[in-house]
């Protein structure tokens, strides 16, 4: 669409704009178990009112709107004494657990810089259940990501392995609370003693439940592992406000035990023949809207609201997990300690029964396979998915049963040998010919998924790591 020659009348771009959105998922439908979290109509309206409040605002420089600083002070510090990080505990707002976690390793890198210069090639320790993040992250930075093993049982970092893994060239330490795929939390108080044993920086990403899991800890019947300040080693943690905090988009914190380290997060520069520029996170230009709809809402719901929430959530997951376990085909993989979860088969194509739930009007992630987990089906349980835990439940029996029932069974284990016939032949050639067996052509996606998530989840990953950058580079002008 090119601009329009003269302006649109008001009512007719807003009605246009509504109409782009006739295909979006509908995530206060309570049937998506991803992406989105909603806090309910009530807690919506205030957060969209006090956005809008400072939607023109600019936090590039703190000396002209302070009241972005104290907005963003007094997020980071409820956050922060969420983790217990006493009144040393400093940290930012960021625009997302991406880029807390890419600060949170470029301040571990250049702290290695002035505290360990004979490092030349640094590396980051973390094991294979941490979010792709942490990989973005090394990308990004020219860092070499180093991943342990976890344990397929309990889904948790095997710490043995990482700590085989650290060489002379080790700056960073990492783990999660919890995992985003299973919803467990790593032994935390573990690494933090290998972390000072071996005079290590160590970051815990608690994007999605450092705020859910610092209330679960003070609410009777939850024993929630100490994941956050409280444990010895841990040197930053980036918590999420617009997960389970309920905040709208754009809304992270990245938070460091002392203004020493968080120092080295710091950019600042005086060289050009522009103004002076220094910036705290990655953004220079840092929109007010998101840190007043963090703020506002947590004003809003309080302890009591974030409590009612949670214990909700909470019940809604146990429902989840039984009516899971109950069906006899699929299984919940771990003990999820939040309400984070994942399940697998070892009768069906679970990517076969992610297309039967969405012909019946439900969203749930697929997971690929490593060496030491099987592909699996992720569910994020949110407030809107409360009321509607039941109802999934019920309807798993007759999903798995028409995927039984299929004429077109996917079987897994005969597109592996598929993928490794065409790959036997064509190498690394065999993108194209594998793009046309899954029916993805140029920005066309094909209804059902199932195939094409076995396909990427048979290829080596550095081959479906290609197969979706085509992809996406077709999908965008």
């Amino acid at each position: 669409m090119n601009i329009p020659d003269s302006g649109m009348a008001p009512d007719q771009i807003l009605e246009t704009l509504r109409s782009f959105k006739g295909g979006d998922a509908d995530y206060k439908s309570g049937r998506i178990f991803a992406y989105t979290f909603f806090p309910g109509d009530e807690a919506d309206a205030v957060i969209k009112q006090a956005y809008m409040l400072y939607l023109d605002e600019n936090g590039l420089d703190p000396t002209s709107f302070p009241s972005l600083v104290k907005l963003e002070t007094e997020v980071v510090r409820f956050v922060a004494d969420l983790l217990r990080g006493g009144p040393d505990a400093v940290g930012n707002f960021t625009t997302g657990g991406t880029e807390s976690i890419m600060l949170a390793v470029k301040t571990a890198r250049d702290f290695a810089r002035a505290a360990k210069p004979h490092i030349t090639r640094p590396e980051v320790v973390f094991p294979r259940t941490a979010h792709c993040a942490f990989y973005k992250a090394c990308e990004y930075l020219g860092l070499t990501p180093v991943v342990a093993d976890f344990d397929p049982r309990t889904f948790r970092a095997d710490v043995d392995s990482m700590r085989s893994l650290i060489t002379d060239n080790t700056i960073l330490l990492m783990a999660s609370a919890p995992s985003y795929a299973q919803g467990v939390v790593d032994p935390i108080a573990e690494i933090g003693r290998l972390a000072l044993e071996k005079d290590l920086l160590f970051h815990v990403d608690a994007c999605m439940g450092g705020i859910m899991l610092s209330f679960l800890r003070q609410m009777p019947g939850y024993d929630i592992p100490d994941f956050d300040f409280s444990v010895p080693g841990v040197t930053s943690i980036s918590a999420d406000m617009h997960k389970f905090g309920y905040a709208a988009k754009g809304a992270s914190t990245v938070v460091y035990r002392s203004k020493a380290l968080r120092r080295h997060q710091i950019f600042a520069n005086t060289q050009s023949t522009t103004y002076a520029l220094v910036n705290a996170t990655l953004l220079s230009s840092k929109p007010g809207g998101p840190m007043a709809g963090a703020w506002a809402v947590s004003r809003f719901l309080g302890r009591q609201g974030y409590e009612k929430m949670f214990e909700s959530l909470m019940q809604a997951t146990r429902t989840l997990v039984q009516g899971i376990n109950a069906t006899g085909d699929l299984f919940v993989l771990g003990k999820p300690e939040m309400c984070l979860l994942s399940f697998a088969s070892d009768t069906i194509n679970v990517f076969q029964l992610q297309d039967e739930l969405a012909r019946r009007g439900w969203y749930v992630q697929p997971q690929f396979s490593t060496p030491l987990s099987p592909h699996n089906l992720h569910i994020t349980v949110t407030w809107p998915n409360v009321p509607n835990a039941q109802a999934f439940v019920d309807e798993l029996p007759a999903a798995i049963q028409a995927v039984k029932d299929s004429p077109a069974k996917i079987d897994i284990n005969t597109v592996r040998a598929q993928v490794k016939a065409m790959l036997d032949s064509f190498g690394d050639d065999a993108i194209a010919q594998l793009s046309a067996m899954a029916g993805v052509s140029g920005a066309d996606m094909p209804k059902d998924m199932a195939l094409i998530s076995s396909i990427l989840d048979a290829l080596p990953k550095h081959m479906s790591e290609a197969l979706l950058k085509d992809f996406i580079n077709d999908l965008f002008v």
